[in-house]
């Protein structure tokens, strides 16, 4: 089994680099976006599924990677704040540190004002190449309707894992890099 580094994990351990302990999102207290949480499953070819519990926990390979509520907060497995979806679309982690934007069906990387994802109604997940191509990233099930936000949400935040701004040298890492 390939080694794997958590959503928590990699969120965390940005508000690391700044010396203290990572301050709340903002607007936590309160929450965000409403969501609709819904079992539902991304299947994604040769990687492992990612299950949305009804629950609100996220699972790869029987791994909680994280955990939504209904007000578009985003815990770790351990329920500290990782991240916050506002009503304005705008994700953002602890110590206001932005992590993107997300739509009902598509999402953009906090880097771009471009879109680098999209979820389908029929669950169809399309992931946009710097270069225009599209390329076929999977199948969600359970996500028609007001769910459908919700598994954009999860999968913008799987795809971040790992990934690193162009040209930058940082990565972002809150999800499995998906290529793009």
């Amino acid at each position: 089994m390939r080694a794997r580094v958590t959503v928590a994990t990699a969120v965390v351990s940005l508000g690391f680099l700044g010396g203290c302990s990572p301050k709340e999102p903002p607007h936590w207290p309160q929450g965000g976006a409403a969501l609709a949480i819904a079992p539902a499953v991304w299947e994604r070819g040769e990687d492992d599924p990612i299950e949305v519990r009804a629950n609100g926990q996220v699972v790869e390979d029987g791994d909680v990677l994280f955990v939504l509520d209904r007000v578009g907060r985003v815990v770790d497995r351990d329920y500290e704040p990782l991240a916050i979806l506002l009503p304005d679309g705008h994700v953002v982690g602890s110590d206001e540190r932005p992590f993107g934007y997300v739509g009902v069906s598509n999402a953009a990387p906090p880097w771009s004002e471009n879109a680098w994802l999209a979820v389908m109604p029929d669950g169809a997940v399309t992931l946009f190449m710097p270069d225009g191509e599209r390329k076929f990233g999977g199948r969600w099930t359970g996500c028609a309707g007001a769910a459908q936000r919700t598994c954009t949400l999860v999968t913008h935040l799987v795809a971040l894992r790992g990934h690193r701004a162009p040209d930058s040298g940082v990565s972002v890492g809150v999800g499995i890099g998906i290529g793009l």
